[in-house]
């Protein structure tokens, strides 16, 4: 029985036992997943650039928050400041200067996939460091920061279990009820 060395698309080596057929099918990866492999890489890249470079044991949540900020000189997202005429007109009638930013929906997506690209790769969810609260504190305050610049008021709303009860004790009594 041979044994081949087969590389699939994207680089890696499987092993293949057998004749002269390899059994290892080349899949393409989801989008998700090569931008989950891209995201990794990048992160991995940006700390071997650390002065000195950082090792992925030895990576916490400030690396992480300085990885982001780090991103935001590459964003698109216009992110208009306290001090400038725009700051909270959703469409403003004129450029400015103001900073082009990540926007959260990117950043909040980019920590999902690191998070499970972490796991992935040995790390565990309790040391993980894309899970860190300190990264939630960071998004939501990014969050409301841009929403705030736009002039989009964001406030999460609470539903209390006392209505979600009434809501459904309203909905049973109105299926209930037979025209006479």
């Amino acid at each position: 029985m041979s044994t081949e060395i087969v590389k699939n698309s994207v680089g890696e080596s499987s092993r293949s036992v057998g004749g002269d057929i390899p059994h290892a099918v080349s899949v393409p990866l989801s989008r998700y997943e090569s931008q989950k492999r891209r995201d990794w890489n990048t992160f991995g890249q940006y700390l071997k650039n650390q002065r000195p470079p950082v090792s992925l044991s030895q990576c916490n949540c400030n690396h992480v928050l300085d990885f982001l900020r780090y991103l935001d000189q590459f964003g698109k997202t216009k992110v208009h400041t306290n001090g400038c005429v725009f700051f909270g007109q959703p469409d403003p009638p004129a450029p400015c200067t103001c900073p082009l930013r990540q926007a959260w929906g990117s950043l909040d997506a980019l920590i999902g996939r690191l998070r499970a690209a972490y796991e992935e790769h040995g790390g565990s969810s309790e040391t993980n460091p894309f899970g860190n609260g300190a990264i939630r504190v960071y998004l939501r305050e990014v969050k409301e920061c841009q929403a705030k610049a736009r002039g989009i008021p964001y406030k999460k709303k609470k539903k209390k279990k006392n209505q979600i009860i009434k809501g459904i004790d309203n909905e049973l009594k109105a299926s209930n009820k037979q025209p006479i």
